[in-house]
């Protein structure tokens, strides 16, 4: 009997067709009515599932009888109940280093355009605002020879750290849950406090997993603690900031500036941040190049492939449950 896929999400063409060729293939699709009950609907069947960007838990996976794994198109995993996928003994895998690159690239295409107000100038300039010399109001901040403290070394974190260290001659100081000497020691990064991450460094780029200890990580205490010169940008998730206290720190102007790629809620269509103009916003584009996203949706049906085949996906974050 042919296995079936539920894809709760749209995927690039060429792997549903390859998906459609192998299995059943069921597509979620929003016009068709309430995307849970959808989910409910077909999981009952379902060998495997494939997609990113939706909450899945008991809620909407309650009724499925023999599903084996949940193939996320993504490295965060955050939108899915992994107690309940243990407890069902469901895999949950991703995609993790593909797009590691690429998402340093936004972090710093986000710390530059941050510092040297790129944004804020283009309108500025497109508006016919360029009447004579530029004066202060249009300075921005130097980034070669600077301080930048990392929150959170992993992979991504690496990956920006060493952009800034060899493109540009930068202190790199990082905060993590421990220290990580391999990736350290290259690039003469030094360990550092939270605190006094917060206070040396002249760009503070936030490059966590979004977990219970990382959660409202940075909040007001954090910001004051930042110098007034200080470049803010989160690339990690929206829910590790206090989304409120750095509205007022921009205000305020206790930082001068933050990129952001991430929101507690997203989609974000209304926002106090979209009326700032020390503020840099993008819409959740950090892996969102055609090469990359490629790349991932391959790893992604690579990983559900192998577990209807009867083998351990490569790249599982939950239980390795035995065949």
């Amino acid at each position: 009997m042919q296995k079936k896929v539920v894809v709760f999400s749209k995927i690039d063409a060429d792997i549903l067709s390859k998906l459609e060729a192998q299995y059943q293939v069921f597509v979620i699709n929003p016009k068709m009515g309430d995307v849970n009950e959808q989910i409910r609907q077909h999981v009952v069947d379902a060998d495997a599932m494939i997609g990113a960007g939706r909450l899945l838990n008991e809620s909407n996976l309650a009724p499925a009888q023999q599903l084996k794994i949940i193939s996320s198109v993504s490295v965060g995993y955050d939108n899915y109940d992994l107690n309940y996928l243990n407890q069902k003994k469901i895999w949950l895998s991703n995609t993790p280093h593909v797009l590691t690159e690429t998402t340093a690239d936004l972090a710093f295409t986000l710390l530059m355009s941050a510092a040297r107000k790129v944004p804020s100038l283009d309108q500025w300039t497109k508006q016919g605002q360029w009447t004579r010399t530029v004066g202060s109001a249009q300075f921005g901040q130097d980034i070669f020879g600077k301080t930048l403290g990392i929150i959170g070394l992993g992979n991504i974190g690496a990956a920006i750290a060493r952009r800034g260290f060899y493109g540009f001659n930068m202190n790199i100081l990082y905060h993590n849950r421990r220290e990580k000497l391999e990736l350290a020691q290259p690039l003469n990064a030094q360990y550092s406090s939270l605190k006094d991450l917060l206070q040396q460094s002249d760009f503070v780029i936030v490059a966590v997993d979004l977990n219970a200890q990382s959660k409202a990580l940075i909040g007001a205490e954090e910001f004051d603690l930042m110098q007034k010169h200080a470049v803010f940008v989160n690339i990690s998730r929206g829910s590790v900031v206090d989304e409120n206290a750095l509205i007022i720190a921009l205000k305020q102007q206790k930082i001068f500036a933050a990129g952001l790629d991430v929101y507690q809620k997203e989609p974000l269509q209304s926002s106090e941040l979209f009326e700032l103009d020390n503020v840099v916003t993008m819409p959740h584009v950090g892996s969102a190049t055609e090469e990359t996203r490629q790349k991932m949706v391959y790893l992604a049906y690579q990983n559900l492939v192998e577990a209807l085949e009867g083998r351990v996906p490569h790249y599982v974050v939950n239980e390795k449950f035995g065949l």
